[in-house]
């Protein structure tokens, strides 16, 4: 398999979760999707989804399915594979 990721980037979601965060409707923000997430058990510093959508922060599995959730968005869009 080989990527067309730039070696910087550590995680595959980071386009996708900012592309549905603005596409909600409402607009979801970052703090929004934190607190989302936290409910979910999920607790991450508030630069995290700054990180994640600017692909230089890794994604966990566990972190993949709730932001999945959160954003009312199935993993597989989020990985771009439908």
């Amino acid at each position: 398999m080989t990527s067309k990721n730039n070696s910087k980037e550590r995680n595959l979601i980071g386009d996708k979760v900012r592309l549905a965060r603005h596409e909600s409707k409402p607009k979801v923000t970052q703090i929004d999707l934190l607190a989302r997430l936290a409910v979910r058990g999920i607790e991450l510093e508030k630069t995290t989804i700054s990180k994640i959508e600017a692909k230089t922060r890794p994604v966990t599995d566990i972190e993949l399915v709730a932001i999945a959730d959160a954003l009312g968005v199935s993993v597989l869009w989020l990985l771009e594979k439908e």
